[in-house]
């Protein structure tokens, strides 16, 4: 079994930040969003994400930091055996996770 370690900040402006480290299955052709989407469904469903693909058929508020550099969680590809440092937008209000405020 392959698996793929994504470290997530986690927190808000007020409480503070904090990193937590999650280690999942890997899936051939998963997304970072479908690693998230995987995790809030089977570890912690507190994990916030902005999205709206599954939803409203929108594209492009999926946007966080993927070890540094910005990208969109649902065309970043997971491959096996990495480990990825997952971190919200900065130059945005910190809403929650990896939730950035949409201005």
């Amino acid at each position: 079994m392959s698996t793929i370690q994504l470290n997530v900040l986690r927190g808000d402006e007020d409480q503070g930040s904090t990193m937590v480290h999650y280690e999942i299955l890997f899936e051939e052709g998963m997304s970072l969003l479908d690693a998230l989407f995987w995790i809030r469904e089977n570890m912690d469903s507190s994990l916030a994400v902005r999205y709206s693909c599954r939803s409203a058929n929108a594209c492009k508020e999926c946007m966080a930091l993927v070890d540094g550099k910005a990208g969109y969680l649902c065309s970043m590809r997971a491959k096996e055996g990495t480990t990825l440092t997952l971190e919200p937008l900065k130059g945005r209000p910190w809403v929650r996770d990896l939730t950035t405020a949409i201005e």
